[in-house]
């Protein structure tokens, strides 16, 4: 993208004016998730050498919150700000307050922060809400270190703002089966959801590719199921394993790992939910012990190639060892994670092998179990009491609703909107996550640009999205959740890549009010924030620029074509004689492109005046004609 046209959206976007002492306010800050309330004052506060952080006495909480603050400020300005217990004169002060009292803030997360041309004060009434306050001033330091880089003066425009998010649950989903992530990533994977207030990590930590947590009781959990041959090219696709390969593709994180890795998301407010996949997306559990499925094979780990009814992949309801075998799973997962959930999944569970198991057909007669539907809820409710002795509450996808939901678990709703809301309407509290809004590894632009996946789900589809369905209890709506699962998704650059910035988005369908959302103030927003996210080393797609072509047959069998982009306002040009488009080239007028049978190739390329913002598309006919014909 264009520094210069870059330059010209600061400009006009930011509020934040680095005169010293004769800034003016230009327009609403670039704020995502964007405040419950911002009103505008007048004047600056200038952050120099005459600045000081004032906490109050003695305060661990707020020690630990101002020295970040602090860590933060140096990062962008390189001033060391003196912290102080008390004002001293008549310097500029920046104050944090915990004030039990303060509940018009709404909630625990909730905060205030009010900026003078003498004192920025941020005040809540839990550790929490300061937590979140200081992530909107660091986004005000970052645009306004980013505006003022020559002048070598810092300053935040008069403000006040009352914020507190609008959902409790407010979350993301990684991952870490089909490929491993290390402990570093997944720290800064925190870190970079703490910048704009997520407050869940699901840790996504068993499927059929791979067991990534130590279990002290089960090692060959770890030995054995955390290790697959290795492969690459596209997923589903992959040669199974041969005879005797070695299995060198992995990792798992042992326990103390997993405690370091708490206890930096807890800093950082994040609660982790660990996720144990059962009774399907089973296969290296049972890879490690072979007895825990109906068939008793011996199986590899899965590399990614095609097994669904063709491996066992599934635990056995009618064993006992196998509820012996997740007592022991979940008495050391409960101990490692202090949050009230384990995620259990739950979903796509096949049938086929429990059905030819004559051991489990025997079963479900003695238990006058009718169906296989009703034999998973058999075992998932034997689970929920397995997590309820040691104070956890389960969460499972929305297919543990079929054959009858456990008595207090909280549904997870991914195939769309349907399982939430039928589970609210049985009393039960649901997270909304659904694929068609929130599955971070669907195409994010047309597939001729982007990294190979299955589906599509745009930036403007994630941001218009209301995670509470009409004509449900919103009381019983946790929150809702981004999911990044990781089949094509081999390295953590590429993870960045896939989640932000949809997850800008979901930040502010998750935090801010109804009233607050709107998606044309919200594409200003973003590029500012890409100048936020390339200085915290942040990959990310700009996808959203991207021309995307649809096509259809008309009734005369002619190809026609339609272009557009997320980013409003921009122009599009297009050729069909194989040469790139420009600005001074064929516009794209919003009218059906007919493409003559003689025109095997279309390329087209979105700009903003003369600059080209987009990445160049070339779609050959023939990709135009498969899409016309779905």
């Amino acid at each position: 993208m264009n520094n210069n046209f870059i330059t010209a959206i600061f400009l006009n976007l930011f509020v934040f004016v680095f005169t010293c002492h004769t800034g003016v306010a230009q327009t609403m800050p670039a704020i995502i998730p964007e405040p419950v309330s911002l009103v505008h004052g007048k004047g600056v506060f200038v952050i120099d050498k005459q600045t000081s952080l004032i906490i109050a006495k003695g305060n661990a909480e707020l020690i630990s919150l101002s020295n970040r603050l602090k860590e933060w400020i140096n990062m962008q300005t390189g001033l060391t700000l003196p912290v102080k217990n008390n004002t001293t004169g008549s310097e500029r002060t920046i104050r944090l307050l915990l004030n039990p009292a303060l509940k018009k803030t709404g909630n625990d997360e909730g905060y205030q922060l009010s900026i003078t041309d003498q004192e920025v004060k941020l005040e809540a009434s839990k550790a929490a809400g300061l937590f979140y306050g200081l992530q909107t001033i660091r986004q005000l330091l970052n645009l306004s270190v980013e505006q003022n880089s020559q002048q070598k003066q810092y300053s935040l425009q008069a403000m006040e703002i009352v914020d507190y998010p609008r959902l409790k649950w407010r979350g993301l989903m990684l991952d870490v089966s089909r490929h491993f992530f290390s402990k570093d990533f997944v720290k800064k994977y925190i870190d970079d959801m703490a910048r704009y207030k997520f407050n869940v990590f699901h840790w996504h930590l068993t499927d059929d590719q791979g067991w990534r947590i130590e279990i002290k009781s089960l090692p060959r959990l770890t030995e054995v199921g955390a290790w697959r041959v290795p492969r690459t090219g596209q997923w589903w696709s992959y040669e199974v394993p041969q005879k005797d390969e070695k299995t060198t593709y992995g990792g798992y994180y042992t326990q103390e790992d997993i405690k370091e890795i708490i206890a930096y998301a807890t800093e950082r407010h994040i609660t982790i939910v660990p996720e144990i996949d059962v009774p399907g997306h089973s296969l290296a559990a049972i890879a490690s012990y072979p007895y825990l499925s109906a068939t008793g094979y011996l199986y590899p780990v899965n590399p990614g190639s095609k097994f669904y009814d063709i491996d066992d992949n599934t635990l056995n309801p009618a064993d006992e060892r196998v509820y012996a075998f997740l007592e022991k799973v979940f008495t050391e997962v409960a101990a490692l994670f202090p949050g009230d959930y384990i995620h259990i999944g739950g979903d796509e569970c096949t049938k086929k092998f429990w059905q030819r198991s004559a051991v489990v057909q025997d079963f479900m007669k003695e238990k006058g179990i009718k169906t296989e539907h009703e034999l998973q809820s058999y075992f998932i409710k034997r689970v929920e009491k397995i997590l309820k002795k040691k104070e956890k509450r389960l969460i499972g996808w929305d297919e543990i609703l079929e054959g009858g939901l456990a008595p207090e678990a909280i549904v997870m709703s991914w195939r769309g909107m349907e399982g939430g809301i039928e589970s609210a309407k049985q009393g039960h509290q649901v997270i909304l996550t659904p694929n068609n809004h929130t599955y971070l590894d669907l195409y994010q632009g047309d597939p001729l640009l982007e990294p190979d996946t299955y589906d599509m789900l745009r930036l403007k589809n994630t941001y218009q999205w209301n995670p509470i369905p009409p004509g449900v209890d919103s009381t019983l709506v946790l929150g809702g959740q981004g999911n990044l699962w990781t089949e094509s998704v081999p390295s953590g650059g590429h993870a960045e890549y896939m989640t932000w910035p949809r997850s800008l988005a979901l930040s502010e369908v998750f935090w801010s009010p109804v009233t607050k959302q709107n998606w044309t103030s919200f594409q200003k927003k973003i590029t500012p924030h890409f100048n936020i996210l390339d200085a915290a080393k942040i990959n990310y797609s700009k996808a959203a620029f991207d021309v995307l072509a649809t096509a259809k047959l008309d009734q005369q069998q002619q190809l026609l074509v339609d272009l557009g982009t997320d980013i409003d306002g921009l122009d599009i040009y297009y050729t069909l004689d194989n040469t790139n488009p420009d600005a001074s080239g064929i516009r794209y007028n919003g009218t059906p492109i007919v493409i003559p049978g003689s025109i095997y190739q279309l390329r087209a390329q979105s700009f903003k005046g003369n600059t080209a913002m987009g990445k160049l598309l070339i779609a050959p006919r023939e990709a135009l004609e498969k899409r016309a014909k779905k």
